[in-house]
């Protein structure tokens, strides 16, 4: 990956900027902060796409001891990153009226930034706080019931609680709390080697952990300025379309689960386990770990037998779509569910499937070409209504283009080595980005002293998409939520990191 080009702004020109990028097009990826090498005031960076321009650019700020103007009033999606900057960095955000913690639950006091140039590890002490009710009114007001749900859920659902008002079957508001599990593992990754933070990287979620290495590795190869072989580039494509095939087929399987399609639900995951076996047959790991390392490949995919593998999951593939697709119970399940606006998807920040479904034709394998994609067709896969069944019809086609894509590459796989070394100098940086199962993944890797990693920022997609999905449950009825939470294909894990 070439090196993504900064731009230095004064905190007074950062509105300007941003209304200029949102009305030209253009779309803000995410932000965050950190403290450079010997410095005690953070620097707060944000990732742009500008409509005119292929490539991503960065735009740098120093506030200072100061607050810094929100850009939530323009650009939506930018609301959560900001919360989390104040929580992890201490930096104030001026003229936002939802500044509350994002990462912490109400009641809890931070001694100190959890990121700081001191390395001093904050005290957190908590106090609950009662859930304060929205203000809502209207001659029924007395008929609203409150069901706090989680955290803890039932079978292996991952924590989180979710506060429902309700009247009979009907969702007047509906508010999430996550972060109940955060892991820090943001914080894990500095002072460690760059190649240690492999393994780190791979276990930030467990579901996408090929794609996070893969991520991971751009960002450091393009801090280090090495250029990855050939080879290694078009199997990292196998493996990245291999981690999305068993994905998709977990989300067609779990779909049918909540919608009690139990026929749908047991073949999805029949497939699902077809391609985790395929996955270990050609990497030694069912969730394709230790095998991307940056500079290349850790070792060379055992590709003998992939295509007659792959043939036979797809026929089987192809009569479990059209069942899908034909079943009236689950179809009337899904028609008209959660409902996400292609404009409600841009403000938002919704990435991936969900954006895809409601009408966006955004995807990083195109948009920012990286790996061996530059040099396949990636075909679209757009739906317009924007609820749970173009979810769904998104996924399914995505599965059809993954093993399109697996084909394509395998009818011109290169020969040649699969790693060169690559070790990152000093006071040097990358970012580094993947489409995920789930949508657009970011590393963001600064390097100290001694090669050392200094700073790591993730930017997940289900952090993304988790900042969305409540908008489509407003108005919405308690016997749909399931189904809705589900065609979202969401993991607690890309937010608790």
């Amino acid at each position: 990956m070439s090196e993504t080009p900064i731009e230095d702004l004064d905190i007074e020109q950062l509105r300007a900027r941003c209304q200029q990028l949102v009305e030209q097009g253009g779309h803000l990826e995410f932000a965050y902060a950190w403290f450079p090498e010997e410095a005690d005031k953070p620097e707060v960076r944000y990732i742009v796409h500008p409509a005119s321009s292929a490539g991503l650019q960065i735009w740098r700020c120093h506030p200072g001891q100061g607050a810094i103007p929100s850009l939530a009033d323009i650009a939506p999606l930018v609301s959560w990153y900001e919360r989390e900057i104040s929580d992890m960095c201490g930096v104030r955000f001026e003229g936002y009226s939802e500044a509350v913690p994002l990462v912490f639950l109400p009641g809890t006091h931070v001694s100190a930034p959890v990121l700081n140039a001191a390395g001093i590890d904050p005290v957190l002490q908590y106090e609950p706080l009662a859930y304060e009710l929205p203000q809502i009114g209207g001659p029924d007001r007395d008929d609203i019931q409150v069901l706090p749900f989680g955290p803890v859920r039932a079978d292996v659902a991952e924590s989180a609680q979710f506060v429902f008002f309700y009247i009979g079957e009907a969702i007047l508001h509906y508010h999430a709390q996550l972060f109940f599990k955060h892991r820090g593992m943001e914080k894990r990754f500095e002072g460690k080697p760059s190649n240690l933070g492999m393994v780190l990287a791979e276990r930030v979620s467990g579901v996408g952990s090929l794609c996070h290495a893969l991520a991971y590795s751009q960002a450091v190869e393009q801090a280090a300025g090495c250029v990855v072989p050939a080879r290694a580039q078009a199997m990292r494509v196998i493996l990245a379309e291999l981690e999305r095939l068993y994905n998709h087929l977990h989300y067609l399987g779990h779909l049918c689960h909540t919608t009690t399609l139990k026929v749908g639900e047991a073949q999805g995951k029949y497939l699902e386990e077809l391609a985790k076996q395929i996955n270990s047959r050609v990497s030694g790991d069912r969730l394709l770990r230790n095998v991307i390392i940056p500079g290349g490949l850790r070792h060379e995919p055992q590709l003998e037998g992939l295509t007659f593998d792959l043939q036979k999951l797809q026929d089987e593939f192809a009569v479990y779509a059209r069942m899908l697709e034909t079943s009236t119970p689950h179809l009337d399940r899904l028609l008209t569910t959660g409902v996400l606006t292609r404009q409600a998807a841009f403000d938002e920040g919704a990435t991936g499937p969900i954006e895809r479904a409601s009408g966006s034709n955004r995807d990083l394998r195109r948009d920012q070409t990286y790996s061996g994609y530059a040099q396949l067709v990636v075909y679209e896969t757009v739906k317009q209504a924007g609820d749970a069944h173009a979810r769904q019809q998104v996924r399914i086609a995505e599965i059809e283009n993954s093993l399109d894509l697996i084909e394509q590459v395998m009818n011109t796989l290169p020969s040649g080595p699969i790693r060169v070394p690559c070790i990152p100098p000093d006071n040097s940086e990358g970012l580094g980005w993947a489409e995920s199962p789930r949508g657009s993944l970011y590393y963001a890797v600064h390097i100290g002293r001694d090669g050392r990693l200094k700073r790591v920022k993730i930017k997940s997609p289900s952090f993304s998409n988790w900042r969305v999905f409540p908008l489509t449950v407003y108005d919405s009825n308690m016997m749909d939520y399931a189904i809705n939470e589900a065609s979202f294909g969401l993991t607690m894990a890309g937010c608790d990191r």
